[in-house]
């Protein structure tokens, strides 16, 4: 086993343990490939997106969205009546990864861009929530990734050592900000790249 090997181990949700991408619901909206793309790129935006993870109610966002573009009326409302259709569902393979290390006995934590709301509604779909020990969500603090701040709060909140911790998340921007913290950190891209990272770590 090496020296380094972190001894928590702190998930990302998007992406590497739930497949979520909106045009999984959005495909199922427009029938125009393109219009979707422009919708997607103009109304609802990721920066957009990202506010409503950083707190905003998604009643208060559509609202004022629906606004700018009074044309895309319907379609802004589906991210909210429609939000769990943004979701396929669980990444396997990263969550047989997820249950195996919990059979080893490693500390589980996540650490998560999402909707205070939307959380809420996901979490009781989704039985691996229950492996974990605690679960940090930007919506509910107000703060998100890849802001130096959520991570300080995640160790502070449930007493981690940023040294002691092995960050798993899709994005590169979040991943180089957890190892400026101290973390040790992998950019997921796959699940069997996932398990080649944890082995090389000591894992299994």
């Amino acid at each position: 086993m090496p020296a380094t090997r972190a001894s928590t181990i702190i998930f990302d949700l998007g992406n590497v343990l739930l497949d979520w991408n909106p045009r999984y619901l959005y495909s199922k909206i427009f029938s125009d490939k393109d219009e979707m793309e422009w919708f997607l790129e103009h109304v609802c935006t990721h920066d957009w997106q990202l506010e409503l993870d950083r707190g905003t109610p998604f009643a208060k966002a559509v609202a004022e969205r629906t606004d700018l573009f009074p044309d895309y009326a319907k379609q802004i409302a589906a991210f909210d009546a429609r939000w769990q259709e943004t979701l396929r569902g669980e990444i396997e393979g990263s969550v047989r990864l997820l249950e195996a290390l919990h059979d080893q006995g490693a500390p589980l934590y996540a650490l998560t861009n999402f909707s205070a709301e939307k959380y809420r509604d996901t979490r009781p779909r989704y039985h691996f929530f229950e492996r974990f020990r605690g679960v940090l969500v930007s919506g509910e603090e107000g703060v998100v990734k890849p802001d130096p701040a959520i991570y300080q709060l995640m160790l502070e909140r449930f007493d981690l050592e940023a040294g002691d911790c092995l960050f798993i998340d899709d994005r590169q921007d979040n991943v180089t900000a957890a190892r400026n913290i101290g973390m040790k950190a992998v950019c997921f891209q796959s699940p069997t790249q996932l398990e080649a990272a944890l082995l090389d770590w000591g894992y299994f």
